[in-house]
Protein backbone atom coordinates (compact mmCIF):
# COMPACT_ATOMS: atom_id res chain seq x y z
CA UNK A 1 0.00 0.00 0.00
CA UNK A 2 1.53 3.74 -0.84
CA UNK A 3 1.22 6.28 1.60
CA UNK A 4 -1.30 8.42 -0.16
CA UNK A 5 -3.69 5.23 -0.17
CA UNK A 6 -2.92 4.72 3.92
CA UNK A 7 -3.72 8.59 4.22
CA UNK A 8 -6.97 8.78 2.59
CA UNK A 9 -7.60 5.65 4.21
CA UNK A 10 -7.15 7.07 7.68
CA UNK A 11 -9.08 10.53 6.05
CA UNK A 12 -12.12 7.78 5.65
CA UNK A 13 -11.95 6.53 8.96
CA UNK A 14 -11.92 9.51 10.78
CA UNK A 15 -14.52 11.22 9.06
CA UNK A 16 -16.62 7.80 9.80
CA UNK A 17 -15.52 8.13 13.68
CA UNK A 18 -16.75 11.91 13.34
CA UNK A 19 -19.76 11.09 11.82
CA UNK A 20 -20.53 8.37 14.77
CA UNK A 21 -19.89 10.96 17.08
CA UNK A 22 -22.31 13.15 15.37
CA UNK A 23 -25.04 10.53 15.61
CA UNK A 24 -24.59 9.12 19.24
CA UNK A 25 -24.84 12.89 19.93
CA UNK A 26 -27.74 13.54 18.06
CA UNK A 27 -28.94 10.83 20.17
CA UNK A 28 -28.37 12.06 22.80
CA UNK A 29 -29.21 15.39 22.26
CA UNK A 30 -32.92 13.99 20.70
CA UNK A 31 -33.62 12.48 24.52
CA UNK A 32 -32.53 15.93 26.19
CA UNK A 33 -34.97 17.79 24.35
CA UNK A 34 -37.64 14.64 24.93
CA UNK A 35 -37.27 15.23 28.55
CA UNK A 36 -37.02 18.74 28.74
CA UNK A 37 -40.17 18.84 26.26
CA UNK A 38 -38.46 21.42 23.82
CA UNK A 39 -38.73 21.62 20.66
CA UNK A 40 -35.59 21.92 18.42
CA UNK A 41 -33.96 20.13 15.09
CA UNK A 42 -30.44 18.70 15.47
CA UNK A 43 -27.78 19.06 12.65
CA UNK A 44 -24.68 17.26 12.44
CA UNK A 45 -21.46 18.32 10.65
CA UNK A 46 -18.00 17.62 10.72
CA UNK A 47 -15.88 21.11 10.76
CA UNK A 48 -12.54 21.28 11.19
CA UNK A 49 -11.70 17.65 12.36
CA UNK A 50 -14.31 17.70 14.87
CA UNK A 51 -17.82 16.71 15.05
CA UNK A 52 -20.52 19.39 15.31
CA UNK A 53 -24.16 19.14 16.85
CA UNK A 54 -26.39 22.55 16.52
CA UNK A 55 -29.18 22.08 17.97
CA UNK A 56 -31.45 24.66 15.84
CA UNK A 57 -35.43 25.85 15.97
CA UNK A 58 -38.31 27.13 13.71
CA UNK A 59 -39.51 29.03 16.09
CA UNK A 60 -36.45 31.48 16.82
CA UNK A 61 -35.10 29.30 19.72
CA UNK A 62 -36.38 31.37 22.27
CA UNK A 63 -37.39 27.94 24.25
CA UNK A 64 -33.83 26.80 23.58
CA UNK A 65 -32.37 29.94 24.87
CA UNK A 66 -32.74 27.87 28.66
CA UNK A 67 -30.21 25.05 27.47
CA UNK A 68 -27.64 28.33 25.94
CA UNK A 69 -27.82 29.89 29.83
CA UNK A 70 -26.04 33.01 31.10
CA UNK A 71 -23.11 33.59 28.58
CA UNK A 72 -23.33 29.78 27.32
CA UNK A 73 -22.79 28.33 30.96
CA UNK A 74 -25.16 25.69 30.50
CA UNK A 75 -24.66 25.20 26.72
CA UNK A 76 -20.81 24.61 27.82
CA UNK A 77 -21.97 21.72 30.43
CA UNK A 78 -24.59 20.56 27.79
CA UNK A 79 -21.35 20.19 25.71
CA UNK A 80 -19.49 18.43 28.43
CA UNK A 81 -22.40 15.94 28.69
CA UNK A 82 -22.36 15.18 25.00
CA UNK A 83 -18.88 14.06 24.91
CA UNK A 84 -19.04 12.03 27.93
CA UNK A 85 -22.41 10.12 26.43
CA UNK A 86 -20.23 9.50 23.14
CA UNK A 87 -17.20 8.45 25.41
CA UNK A 88 -19.35 5.98 26.86
CA UNK A 89 -20.35 4.85 23.86
CA UNK A 90 -16.64 4.80 21.78
CA UNK A 91 -14.18 4.56 24.12
CA UNK A 92 -12.80 7.17 22.38
CA UNK A 93 -12.64 11.03 24.15
CA UNK A 94 -14.57 12.97 22.04
CA UNK A 95 -13.89 16.91 21.03
CA UNK A 96 -17.06 17.38 19.84
CA UNK A 97 -18.66 20.78 19.44
CA UNK A 98 -21.86 22.35 20.46
CA UNK A 99 -24.34 24.90 19.03
CA UNK A 100 -27.63 25.87 20.29
CA UNK A 101 -30.07 28.29 18.53
CA UNK A 102 -27.15 29.47 17.10
CA UNK A 103 -25.18 30.70 20.07
CA UNK A 104 -21.62 29.79 19.50
CA UNK A 105 -21.90 31.17 15.80
CA UNK A 106 -22.68 34.22 16.64
CA UNK A 107 -19.78 34.56 19.89
CA UNK A 108 -17.38 33.11 16.79
CA UNK A 109 -18.15 36.37 14.54
CA UNK A 110 -17.89 38.45 18.43
CA UNK A 111 -14.55 37.00 18.85
CA UNK A 112 -12.96 37.63 15.49
CA UNK A 113 -13.55 41.11 15.74
CA UNK A 114 -12.24 41.52 19.23
CA UNK A 115 -9.09 39.64 17.88
CA UNK A 116 -8.57 41.30 14.87
CA UNK A 117 -9.03 44.66 16.66
CA UNK A 118 -6.59 43.95 18.84
CA UNK A 119 -4.18 42.68 16.56
CA UNK A 120 -4.80 46.34 15.02
CA UNK A 121 -4.12 48.30 17.88
CA UNK A 122 -0.83 45.94 17.89
CA UNK A 123 0.05 46.68 15.06
CA UNK A 124 -0.46 50.30 15.39
CA UNK A 125 1.03 50.35 18.82
CA UNK A 126 4.15 47.95 19.08
CA UNK A 127 2.89 46.87 22.43
CA UNK A 128 1.22 43.50 23.49
CA UNK A 129 -2.23 43.61 24.11
CA UNK A 130 -3.83 41.50 26.77
CA UNK A 131 -7.32 40.16 26.53
CA UNK A 132 -10.16 39.29 29.27
CA UNK A 133 -10.20 35.81 30.27
CA UNK A 134 -11.86 33.55 28.00
CA UNK A 135 -12.99 29.70 27.69
CA UNK A 136 -10.69 27.52 25.51
CA UNK A 137 -13.28 28.04 22.79
CA UNK A 138 -12.78 31.36 23.49
CA UNK A 139 -9.15 31.94 23.39
CA UNK A 140 -8.74 29.38 20.20
CA UNK A 141 -11.19 31.56 18.33
CA UNK A 142 -9.07 34.82 19.09
CA UNK A 143 -5.74 33.05 18.58
CA UNK A 144 -7.05 31.62 14.96
CA UNK A 145 -8.00 35.78 13.98
CA UNK A 146 -5.01 37.04 15.06
CA UNK A 147 -2.87 34.35 13.00
CA UNK A 148 -5.10 35.36 9.81
CA UNK A 149 -4.02 38.86 11.02
CA UNK A 150 -0.16 38.23 10.52
CA UNK A 151 0.72 37.99 14.17
CA UNK A 152 0.94 35.65 16.70
CA UNK A 153 -0.70 35.27 20.48
CA UNK A 154 -0.44 33.37 23.39
CA UNK A 155 -2.58 32.07 25.93
CA UNK A 156 -1.45 33.18 29.76
CA UNK A 157 -2.92 32.52 33.12
CA UNK A 158 -4.65 29.53 34.94
CA UNK A 159 -8.21 28.66 34.00
CA UNK A 160 -10.88 30.30 34.97
CA UNK A 161 -8.44 33.07 34.83
CA UNK A 162 -6.70 31.85 31.47
CA UNK A 163 -6.38 34.94 29.36
CA UNK A 164 -4.82 35.47 25.42
CA UNK A 165 -2.41 37.77 24.51
CA UNK A 166 -1.36 39.34 21.45
CA UNK A 167 2.11 39.76 20.31
CA UNK A 168 3.45 42.03 17.90
CA UNK A 169 5.54 40.83 14.79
Amino acid sequence: MTEGTTSAAEGGDTLTRLEQEGEIAADYLEGLLDIADLDGDIDMDVEADRAAVSIVSDSGGRDLQKLVGRDGEVLEALQELTRLAVHRETGDRSRLMLDIAGFRAQKRTELAQIGAKAADEVKSSGQPVKLDPMTPFERKVVHDAVAAAGLRSESEGEEPQRFVVVLPA
